[in-house]
């Protein structure tokens, strides 16, 4: 049951009814319900997955809500990291490293035998999981105070809308709005109805149209030239993020329906001026649990520059481990680390470099090339967490030169290559994405639905009827599964 499908449609309708009717004291119940009922439509079995985690994670908070000292709640925290990451490490990264292991034994023509396990991976493992380990370090810490109702614990971890990719949302944000009574407030629905909305244009209209085009190129490099490439990487750096950034607009809006807060995840992260900034921007809920359960305990920039240094680089190697068990994501999560170890090296001599060229006294100039080089970078990088192997990644990267001869001969060589394919669905993309960029232009003070809101009756309407048009008409209607399910 995915987003963008009428079953979703249905089953939200069907239960956001239900959920206003019935008194507060049950509205636990449905969600819960409603919830498991939802991650089983998807596989039946993995459901038990997600309540081993929850049980695990209710345990241990429950326990350490009883010892008075960290010293004593820690072995309760070993217990559950150990579980919870064991079955993220059995379900996601065993078959990884079994293959890694019999890979190098074979280069010593050496003996290995341990047989792979090729277990599917549960959707949204690695969020859940996640959420269940914030929840009890912070426990641990003394930021949460133990929940001791099962109930509502089980619905943090599975609450329906952020299940399967997010955002990663803190039971400090959530659990306390469990105990609060939301009523039908129709400015409060119609909102997170517009959120839902925009975040299925993006998804259907952009990111849809976009994936035909960015795999018919990625799927097979060896058989493309530079423009091809070039067109493909940009054509993918937009399509993860309308389809992620639609899932969590999505998965926002839904929460907001029905009363809940939840945390934002993106904040138009291609206008980023630097690489620490896009990571201020860009997928916000995975970010911060980095930085506030990974990189701060490791000491964050506030031990000598080599180690933070190193803390740097091993928090965006984790970070592209946690993305997918393939070493694509690994040199894409170490690629980053390098940016920002780099621009850190390199500060000084930028701004001797500026102020050199005179640049300093053109602020707009200098903001925009500094928006171009990261947006640049971060395109550089998507290569590897798009391309199918490294082998394939460097490829793509030896021949994004290529082929660029062909523009000094007719314009209609260079329009085709992209786009001959599938002309129309090229056609709708440029377009959608085009009024993206011209949507985070008008963002830069508030979100495109509250100025929408603003506007009078008739605009606001003929916008809402376009919008949906749009989907009904443009809408890739494959129902293609959302990039980050994977992960």
């Amino acid at each position: 049951m995915m987003f963008n499908s009428i079953h979703f449609l249905l089953f939200f309708v069907f239960v956001t009814a239900i959920y206003f009717v019935i008194p507060r004291r049950f509205r636990w119940a449905l969600l819960l319900m409603a919830s498991y009922v939802f991650y089983m439509s998807l596989k039946p079995a993995y459901v038990l997955l997600v309540i081993l985690i929850t049980l695990i994670s209710y345990y241990a908070g429950v326990q350490m809500g009883k010892m008075e000292t960290r010293s004593k709640r820690r072995k309760f925290l070993i217990i559950t990291t150990f579980a919870s990451l064991g079955l993220l490490f059995l379900f996601k990264y065993y078959d990884f490293f079994n293959s890694s292991f019999d890979t190098f034994f074979n280069t010593f023509h050496l003996s290995y035998g341990i047989p792979a396990l090729h277990l599917v991976l549960p959707v949204g493992i690695s969020f859940y999981t996640f959420k269940s380990l914030s929840y009890a370090i912070d426990v641990y810490r003394g930021d949460q105070a133990p929940e001791k109702h099962l109930g509502y614990f089980a619905l943090y971890v599975g609450f329906f809308p952020q299940l399967l990719a997010g955002p990663i949302e803190r039971a400090t944000r959530f659990l306390p709005q469990l105990y609060e009574k939301f009523d039908f407030d129709y400015q409060r629905v119609t909102q997170g109805m517009k959120l839902m909305l925009w975040g299925l244009f993006q998804k259907m209209v952009i990111a849809d149209n976009l994936a035909p085009l960015v795999d018919a190129v990625y799927n097979d490099p060896t058989h493309q030239d530079g423009i091809r490439l070039v067109l493909a990487s940009l054509g993918f750096a937009f399509q993860i993020y309308c389809d992620f950034s639609g899932y969590s607009d999505m998965a926002i809006g839904a929460a907001r329906v029905m009363g809940f807060t939840t945390m934002e995840n993106f904040s138009r992260p291609y206008f980023s001026k630097s690489i620490s900034e896009f990571w201020r921007r860009w997928h916000i809920s995975l970010s911060s649990w980095f930085r506030d359960y990974l990189y701060i305990p490791m000491g964050g920039n506030r031990v000598p520059v080599p180690r933070w240094y190193l803390n740097l680089l091993v928090v965006m190697l984790v970070c592209g481990f946690w993305h997918g068990a393939n070493w694509t994501f690994l040199v894409w999560g170490g690629l980053h680390g390098f940016y920002l170890i780099f621009s850190i090296l390199t500060r000084g001599a930028r701004d001797y470099f500026v102020r050199g060229i005179g640049l300093h006294r053109a602020p707009k100039l200098h903001s925009y090339l500094k928006s171009v080089i990261t947006f640049s970078l971060v395109c550089f990088a998507w290569i590897f967490f798009r391309a199918n192997s490294i082998s394939d990644a460097l490829y793509i990267i030896r021949h994004l030169p290529t082929g660029w001869g062909s523009l000094l001969q007719t314009y209609g060589q260079v329009k085709a290559p992209f786009l001959a394919p599938l002309k129309f669905e090229g056609a709708i993309a440029i377009c959608s994405t085009a009024l993206l960029i011209i949507v985070h232009f008008m963002e830069r003070q508030s979100s495109i639905v509250d100025k929408v809101s603003e506007r009078p009756v008739w605009l606001r309407w003929s916008i809402y009827y376009g919008v949906t048009l749009s989907i009904l008409l443009f809408g890739n209607f494959g129902s293609r599964q959302f990039i980050y399910f994977q992960f």
